[in-house]
């Protein structure tokens, strides 16, 4: 079967990374027929990248510029203006195995295709800090369930008439805006079939500040979207409440409350991103094992304190706007 797909991409002041993402474009083993990047107003020479690797390389590539534009709208913006009926769907940030696009493709080419496809990621760190951040914050092949993975819009495809049924991506919301749109798509034109070999390689953040940032900003959009209440209210009540609880049990009635507390930390907050890092460190000399080790509780304890500030402010802002925007009003987030 012939399949005409489109390759969508947003982009804004990405020059010192969108080269690594149009040389593994060209690299595919299966062109996108179209590639359609929607740029949100870059100040720096993105553009101009874009339109060089364009003529060298005779990629179907065409460029947008939205000023001001947000991720969300890019993504319409672009997924408008694409011929094909299946969208493939990836960031600036990340390099895509050879094969990408073409094990993404697979499921659509089946006599049940789905609605949607979702791809896979993996971390892509170029120094230690990122390789403990990678295992802190970005799952394992082996932790996903295909039948209720969501993916993120770094790496998935869906046809364009799925796009329309799911509302297309929520433009009023900056940050969660994926996972909105994939359960929505899932509500409105069925699941997901997982394609694990279609890899997009993803650079974690590479210094705390950017990651405390990153988090926050996810977890306000959570707020805004209202998306995993319970997850939120655990992590306030183990640091605001159980936390405070051990320190002043240890101080009051015994140390060994603190040795309590230690190991349910550990357990509850460490064992899985340990676990994942002693699986990928091999290649990592002893002193940068040293430091990945050091790292991961601080990278642990900098994102939840980053979440725990953030989902308040985005739980204002929607607060402040349920009576006049009602395509806020929406109950997906219970099936989460």
């Amino acid at each position: 079967m012939s399949l005409n797909v489109s390759l969508i991409c947003t982009t804004l002041n990405e020059d010192l990374s969108i080269q690594k993402l149009l040389d593994s474009l060209v690299r595919q083993t299966r062109w996108p027929d179209e590639i359609i990047f929607v740029d949100g107003g870059s100040s720096d020479d993105t553009v101009a990248i874009l339109e060089r690797n364009a003529a060298e390389y005779q990629l179907p590539l065409r460029v947008i510029v939205a000023p001001g534009a947000n991720i969300s709208q890019g993504r319409n913006i672009a997924i408008e203006a694409a011929a094909g009926p299946i969208i493939a769907s990836t960031d600036a940030g990340v390099r895509l195995d050879k094969r990408w696009l073409e094990e993404l493709l697979k499921p659509f080419q089946t006599d049940s295709p789905p609605a949607g496809v979702a791809g896979f990621f993996v971390p892509d760190p170029q120094t230690s800090f990122e390789v403990a951040m990678g295992a802190t914050v970005l799952p394992m092949l082996s932790n996903i369930n295909p039948d209720t993975f969501l993916p993120s819009s770094r790496s998935v495809a869906f046809f364009k008439s799925s796009w329309e049924a799911a509302n297309r991506y929520p433009e009023w919301l900056d940050y969660c805006e994926d996972l909105i749109f994939d359960i929505q798509l899932r509500a409105e034109a069925g699941p997901f079939t997982f394609a694990p070999t279609a890899i997009a390689y993803f650079r974690p953040r590479s210094t705390l500040k950017s990651f405390f940032k990153q988090y926050y900003q996810y977890a306000r959009g959570d707020g805004k979207a209202d998306l995993f209440r319970k997850r939120h209210a655990i992590r306030y009540l183990t640091y605001l409440v159980a936390l405070p609880l051990l320190l002043i049990l240890g101080a009051i009635v015994s140390p060994s409350w603190w040795l309590v507390g230690t190991i349910l930390g550990f357990s509850g907050l460490f064992y899985t991103p340990y676990r994942r890092l002693f699986s990928s460190w091999r290649n990592l000399s002893p002193i940068n094992k040293l430091r990945t080790i050091i790292w991961v509780p601080i990278i642990r304890v900098t994102g939840d304190i980053a979440k725990m500030m953030g989902y308040p402010v985005g739980w204002k802002w929607r607060l402040e706007r349920l009576s006049t925007q009602p395509e806020l009003r929406w109950q997906h987030y219970k099936k989460l």
